[in-house]
């Protein structure tokens, strides 16, 4: 019997974890904290709402059709931003406007490949590079990382065949939170070039990493577009989750094979969308300066808490972005205590079970803390209720 494209992976997380809260009440004195989802649920800046209300009232065009690859000024403005941020050189023709990052993936892998190749994804992955994978007839072939959270390119070269058609890399990392050196993204850079594979590196978080200057040099190595595939996402920075902006930069050649899958799976990416992006770009540099200390400061409380679960046994396996990775104490597994925290502690987190492959033993001692929307009292809370509970 046929196995239908979406029957071939998983259901969606974090729509599975809210059904954890069926039927469930939490008294005011005690409201829900729910560290499941790495998105903003705070509106954007009101300049910025004020510059989508002028658009929507006064620009004819922004409610039509654009380019298939994004608005000519966007991919311009992001093309000279990155290459000051990074040191190199990337042109406008390098770069795609998509709907959102994870479409960028979903881009990215109907270009590079066909039906039973391999993509190597580092695990803990992050879940729906996993499910587009999985849907697209595609092998993900698991890259187990070390304690430290980080991936091994010796390992990875040993999972290499004539089917591989990319790594695929997240740093600031989801789920597990750690940055990845600029030395190991330039020996997985390297590694993808000699075996002719390419490197996908989703730099969602980038804004939020707790280093200053360039994450990496990348794009500083003339060639850097026959191998790297870089992807990133407006949703966090400028919080327009809803309006699904992403970006995506390779090659010339490569941005004909991505109009071909926008085309015919949105048409063009979100017009207002594009056009918030676009002013985030150009004005609200320092804004995002706060917002990014503002992260490191719910970082830092992490960090500094944590002593209250490492009393009782926890441990803090990776932190940084929106991110805490731990490995819980109990004999209970991920899956079952993560459901059980929500009525014993009245938290909401996600098992490290969703984010490695099934038999993997590490998921069923691990969680994911999205601590991003919590304040330094909020995350204090979490940590008195997580150590006060026991199974």
């Amino acid at each position: 019997m046929t196995i239908t494209r979406t029957r071939a992976t998983f259901a969606p997380p974090i729509t599975e974890a809210r059904r954890w809260l069926d039927g469930k009440s939490f008294p005011p004195e005690r409201p829900l904290i729910n560290v499941s989802q790495a998105a903003p649920v705070a509106a954007p800046p009101m300049e910025l709402r004020q510059h989508m209300a002028d658009l929507a009232l006064n620009n004819d065009e922004v409610h039509l059709y654009g380019p298939d690859l994004g608005l000519p000024a966007l991919r311009e403005e992001l093309a000279r931003k990155w290459s000051l941020s990074y040191g190199g050189e990337i042109s406008t023709e390098q770069v795609a406007i998509t709907s959102g990052c994870n479409q960028a993936f979903a881009a990215a892998i109907a270009a590079l490949t066909g039906e039973e190749d391999e993509v190597i994804l580092p695990t803990p992955w992050y879940f729906n590079h996993k499910m587009w994978l999985d849907q697209s007839g595609v092998k993900t072939v698991p890259l187990a990382v070390g304690d430290d959270m980080l991936p091994d390119p010796e390992a990875a070269a040993q999972l290499i065949t004539d089917r591989t058609r990319a790594i695929a890399l997240v740093s600031p990392n989801n789920p597990a939170g750690v940055e990845y050196p600029a030395k190991l993204l330039r020996a997985f850079f390297e590694l993808a070039r000699d075996h002719d594979i390419a490197l996908i590196l989703d730099e969602t978080y980038r804004d939020f990493d707790s280093r200053s200057g360039a994450p990496h040099d990348l794009f500083a190595d003339p060639e850097w577009d026959k191998t790297l595939i870089h992807l990133y996402s407006f949703s966090k920075a400028f919080r327009l989750t809803g309006h699904r902006i992403g970006a995506l930069m390779s090659s010339r050649e490569m941005m004909g094979e991505i109009e071909k899958f926008v085309d015919t799976v949105t048409i063009c990416p979100n017009q207002i969308g594009q056009h918030a992006a676009l002013y985030g770009l150009k004005n609200l540099d320092q804004w995002l300066a706060g917002e990014r200390d503002e992260i490191l400061d719910r970082r830092a409380a992490i960090v500094d808490g944590f002593a209250a679960l490492a009393d009782k046994g926890w441990q803090l396996k990776g932190v940084g972005a929106y991110f805490a990775y731990v490995a819980h104490p109990f004999g209970m597994p991920a899956d079952e205590l993560a459901k059980a925290l929500v009525g014993e502690a009245g938290v909401l987190l996600l098992p490290a079970t969703m984010f490695v492959p099934e038999g993997d033993a590490s998921g069923a001692s691990h969680l994911r803390i999205a601590f991003a929307n919590l304040d330094r009292s909020g995350i204090g809370q979490m940590f008195k209720r997580l150590a006060s509970v026991s199974f």
